[in-house]
């Protein structure tokens, strides 16, 4: 019986070339799977005809927006997950999405590997091939690019003697992923730190410095569910589509960082990510007003983990699962509304409403109707700095 292989496929020309390549190379028979997380292009119907044109023996398309949005986005805005307290895990969270599909992909067609575009120096090979493993040990994984030296010179001389149905036009200077919850780009004059961005740089966002009326937005959430905008119910895709475009039009969401990759490199990245900052900055200030003191303070390094095992590709192990669960009860009394004030590059929260607010105005206010009893606070410092008192004595005696 002849081998089959699941190939993760874009409709590119890397990806297209690698159809014919892997049956060369292994002589398998090539499925072709093409995953729609909002990544915006060429119709599924049009990718799905090309995959079987390029040789493919099957090609299936999925349309998962909704998918990405509530079970891959949705917990990170929970998290409100920054890799390095900026990048919004954009890609790092479309993957696991796409390992879904290949591995159910591969059981349905009896496939023992499966392959993905990825080289061998960035984070995603990691992202794949760790979540293909943890959800199915017994498959094996190759990648062209870095397993058979699969060049972009090579792919398009291929393409050319194999009169594959794809364009070999001159390729961007730049290396990007995009998906609804944001885009990144790295690679060409990019690689130079000195080197500022250029506007030609960004999609998804329009330059802040451009003189324009704000945009006041009200965003409500249950239990850390964005579940409304401006009072109309959304879903959560919803919710990040239209902040995509509200936010994206103020310039919210540019990031231009040098993030430490897993594979032990530094890499300078830009990111776009306007929906995602909006809901991640609403939601931490609804967190403030909502969430117990203690609670809160632990969430926060819960955040950053959850946040490191999401990039390194370890969504689905172990301990991510259980910080799930920790996040989802974290999150049961984050309901009410946000008011932000999206201009000029920032979202700037002014205003919070919640009926499972912990802010008590009596105790808050210095005016009349105050109910905080001051003369408790003199016995409070007392014992509270009794340890650091008791050690400064001793400290000083020596």
């Amino acid at each position: 019986m002849t081998e089959r292989v699941v190939l993760a496929y874009s409709g590119g020309l890397d990806t297209s070339v690698a159809i014919g390549w892997i049956a060369e190379e292994t002589g398998a028979e090539v499925i072709a799977v093409a995953v729609d997380v909002g990544q915006g292009g060429e119709d599924l119907d049009v990718i799905r005809k090309r995959a079987l044109a390029c040789g493919a023996v099957e090609a299936e398309v999925a349309d998962a927006k909704d998918e990405f949005a509530d079970e891959y986005c949705l917990p990170a805005i929970k998290a409100n997950a920054l890799y390095m307290d900026r990048y919004p895990l954009v890609s790092a969270l479309s993957r696991p999405t796409i390992v879904k599909h290949l591995v159910a992909a591969a059981r349905k067609h009896g496939a023992t590997t499966v392959a993905h575009g990825c080289t061998g120096k960035g984070n995603d090979q990691v992202r794949f091939e760790a979540g293909i493993s943890s959800l199915a040990p017994d498959l094996k994984c190759i990648a062209p690019v870095r397993d058979y030296a699969m060049t972009r010179d090579k792919a398009i001389a291929f393409c050319e003697a194999k009169s594959l149905p794809i364009a070999t036009t001159k390729k961007s200077p730049y290396s990007i992923d995009q998906n609804v919850f944001g885009r990144a780009v790295e690679t060409g004059f990019l690689e130079d730190i000195w080197n500022a961005p250029i506007e030609d740089v960004y999609e998804y966002t329009s330059n802040p410095a451009t003189q324009r009326d704000a945009d006041e937005v009200i965003i409500t959430f249950k239990d850390g569910v964005p579940v409304a905008i401006d009072g109309q119910p959304v879903t959560v895709l919803q919710a990040i589509q239209q902040l995509n475009e509200r936010a994206g039009a103020q310039g919210i969401g540019r990031i231009d960082m040098v993030e430490d990759r897993l594979v032990g490199i530094k890499s300078r990245e830009i990111y776009e990510a306007p929906g995602a900052i909006a809901l991640i900055t609403a939601h931490q200030e609804l967190e403030n007003v909502t969430v117990e003191r203690e609670l809160a303070r632990y969430k926060r390094q819960v955040e950053q983990r959850w946040s490191e095992l999401v990039y390194d590709g370890l969504w689905f192990s172990p301990l991510k699962r259980a910080l799930d669960g920790f996040i989802t009860e974290a999150n049961q009394h984050v309901t009410g509304e946000i008011r932000m004030t999206l201009h000029g590059g920032r979202a700037v929260v002014t205003g919070r409403k919640s009926e499972q607010s912990l802010y008590d105005f009596n105790l808050a206010t210095y005016d009349t109707g105050d109910t905080f009893d001051q003369s408790l606070s003199k016995g409070f410092i007392e014992l509270f700095g009794m340890s650091s008192k008791i050690a400064a004595k001793r400290d000083l005696e020596q």
